[in-house]
């Protein structure tokens, strides 16, 4: 008898199709770790930036820089430049790992950057409330006495301070609607500025810095229940205490968690 040194093409067949099945039940799993993975060094980047704030914080005695009604960023009253000398040596900081690709070069929503000074690439934005404003050309038409005017206030664990956004900053108030599609891109005079924060970018949430320097996965329906200025309502019309239903949001975030 000839002894047989060589599978025969069944066989093969059998261990491709089970690698191949395999393959197809691990998938899954891998796309989900590496999502992890990505949304931990996102919560890794607002650590450091909870740094950068604390030693603009210090190094200008507790006050905020003042923001201005333009979009400007190379405008020295405006985030951006005014903590530039933090954080633009340290760029890695500055996107989210889901979220590198310019709006002007193709970067869908959520996943996309915009520009700021010098063309450095950022995806987080701030609550911009927390501006020192004190006149109408830094309020951007908004009530000056909504403005928290620094760090240190009371109430610090429930007011955002920096998180994933599609624009640099945004100014919300509980009336703001979210937007009706997934994905869409807003333009910068959209009446809801709640909708630059409400990003599909961490499975229906999105990673948030608070005053107080913790972190969270902010749920996007929560964000409605967060302290963004002054007199914000977090009983508002789109929480449950406002009397919001599961049919009052659009069809892309019924099935989020509330």
């Amino acid at each position: 008898m000839v002894a047989r040194n060589a599978f025969t093409l069944i066989e093969l067949l059998v261990v491709i199709a089970i690698i191949a099945l395999l393959m197809a039940l691990l998938m899954p799993s891998l796309g989900r770790v590496r999502e992890q993975v990505k949304a931990s060094a996102c919560q890794s980047n607002l650590h450091q930036w909870s740094l950068v704030f604390s030693m603009y914080d210090n190094d200008h005695d507790g006050r905020f820089c003042n923001g201005c009604s333009s979009y400007n960023t190379n405008d020295r009253r405006h985030w951006a430049t005014a903590l530039r000398h933090y954080y633009y040596q340290d760029r890695e900081i500055t996107l989210c790992p889901t979220a590198t690709k310019p709006y002007d070069e193709g970067g869908e929503v959520p996943y996309g950057s915009y520009r700021g000074p010098d063309n450095v690439l950022l995806s987080y934005g701030l609550n911009g409330w927390v501006y020192n404003a004190r006149a109408a050309d830094e309020a951007f038409e908004r009530p000056v006495e909504n403005f928290w005017g620094g760090l240190h206030v009371k109430g610090v664990g429930n007011i955002p301070l920096f998180l994933d956004c599609l624009h640099a900053e945004g100014r919300p108030f509980e009336n703001d609607e979210p937007p009706a599609l997934e994905g869409e891109m807003i333009a910068f005079n959209a009446v809801s500025n709640m909708v630059r924060f409400c990003l599909n970018r961490h499975h229906g949430a999105v990673n948030c810095l608070f005053m107080d320097a913790s972190l969270s996965k902010v749920g996007l329906k929560h964000l409605w229940y967060l302290k963004w200025h002054r007199n914000f309502n977090t009983d508002g019309p789109w929480t449950r205490a406002g009397g919001v239903t599961t049919g009052d949001w659009p069809q892309w975030m019924r099935g989020l968690k509330d």
